[in-house]
């Protein structure tokens, strides 16, 4: 697989998994964890979006 697709599928995934998150920390009263949920979930549409511009970004 290549490295711009990785991050596409890795980035979709942390996106899903901070909605998650966030939906669980506004359900059971935990700003703390709803903030974290959303932070994950725009570390994946960053990632996301790395991996559609090709190439990804360095580590």
């Amino acid at each position: 697989m290549k490295p711009s697709t990785k991050d596409q599928v890795t980035g979709k995934a942390h996106e899903m998994k901070g909605k998650v998150e966030e939906k669980v920390g506004q359900v059971t009263s935990k700003p703390g964890l709803a903030a974290e949920g959303q932070a994950v979930m725009l570390a994946g549409k960053v990632q996301k979006k790395s991996g559609r511009l090709g190439g990804g970004v360095e580590k």
